[in-house]
């Protein structure tokens, strides 16, 4: 099939990951970008050899030639660029957070409907490697049918002196980290009712809340506990993976440090390593998020070839963000928050 042509809205820090994965992705290219700081057009230009560079989103899609955007900027420009693409009728990735508020991204997602294009939330954890062999465990009945699990992903990684604006938001850790556990929690064990949570803030440079632990009762009767930390210093630093454990009817599932997958059920006991590849542009410890970056472009082109719904959907990311704005909606208050009350 003809090769689709993107554009990428947003020159950063975590852009520049998309770009290499957009080099190894079947079947698309980048063929324009945009970003206001001429320097970062310059840098990404020059190293990806992107001719065409903008720094006014409009004059991007009045000059067109694309077939999709993939929008890499900051959560305050997303509702804006996303009703650009759809008024342009061009399909589009935005990064997370995918909106401000839960009321803008039902506008966001709205406005692709009725424009009749596609749009995917850049939401990539759950297509990690690891995660993807737990699901495909689960899947196959490894264990029965699970009643419990935990997803964690506590760290003492320093992750301000890459991205210094995390320090400044007064959300930190549920909207920037908590989003990607929040939405394994949901690809493993389903929708969710309602939640509990509390957070903390540790670290007294920061403005936002760098802990929190999350309480899910799942619709199909499942409970579940997400906790989160940049403020957790282990002997051996886990970061950036996401950790697993699942019960089931039938037995056990622990996704382990250094990407262990260890299952047992009446057969016994198996470890099976389910590492992520190092991809020729990727460095550790970043491979895993680097690998599922590549991951999820590629299904957003063969979905989009398809004509088929993506995994992380716009629609079905509201969700995700619904349990984002229900945990600190939760930690405010102290009382336990009915997600499906804020979908409707």
């Amino acid at each position: 099939m003809t090769e689709l042509r993107g554009a990428l809205i947003g020159c950063g820090f975590f852009a520049i990951n998309q770009m290499h994965a957009w080099n190894d992705v079947e079947g698309a290219r980048i063929v324009a970008i945009c970003d206001r700081d001429p320097e970062r057009l310059d840098i990404v230009g020059g190293q990806f050899g992107i001719e065409r560079r903008y720094s006014d989103a409009e004059a991007l899609f009045a000059d067109g030639g694309f077939d999709f955007v993939d929008i890499a900027t900051t959560v305050q420009s997303h509702r804006a660029l996303v009703e650009m693409a759809a008024r342009n009728k061009v399909p589009a990735i935005c990064q997370k957070p995918f909106a401000k508020t839960l009321s803008d991204a039902k506008a966001m997602v709205e406005a692709c409907r009725e424009a009749g294009v596609a749009l995917m939330v850049h939401e990539n954890f759950r297509w990690q490697t690891p995660i993807q062999a737990l699901r495909t465990a689960l899947d196959t009945g490894a264990i029965g049918t699970p009643f419990w699990g935990r997803f964690s992903f506590r760290s003492g990684y320093d992750v301000f002196s890459g991205q210094p604006y995390l320090a400044e938001g007064e959300r930190f850790i549920i909207e920037d980290l908590g989003i990607h556990t929040l939405d394994i929690a949901r690809y493993i064990l389903g929708d969710v009712s309602s939640l509990t949570a509390r957070t903390r803030r540790v670290n007294p440079n920061i403005k936002g809340e760098d802990v929190a632990t999350i309480l899910l009762d799942h619709e199909n009767g499942a409970t579940s506990v997400v906790d989160v930390s940049y403020a957790t210093k282990l002997s051996k630093e886990p970061f950036p993976e996401t950790l697993i454990e699942l019960d089931g009817a039938e037995g056990t599932i622990r996704l382990r440090q250094e990407y262990g997958l260890e299952i047992t059920n009446a057969k016994g006991t198996t470890i099976t390593d389910v590492s992520p590849k190092l991809l020729s542009w990727a460095s550790r410890p970043w491979h895993n998020i680097q690998e599922s970056v590549y991951a999820i472009q590629q299904h957003w082109v063969d979905q989009l070839k398809r004509g088929a719904e993506h995994s992380t959907s716009g629609a079905d990311n509201l969700k995700t963000f619904a349990l984002v704005e229900a945990a600190y909606d939760s930690a405010s208050r102290g009382q336990t928050i009915d997600v499906g009350a804020m979908l409707r």
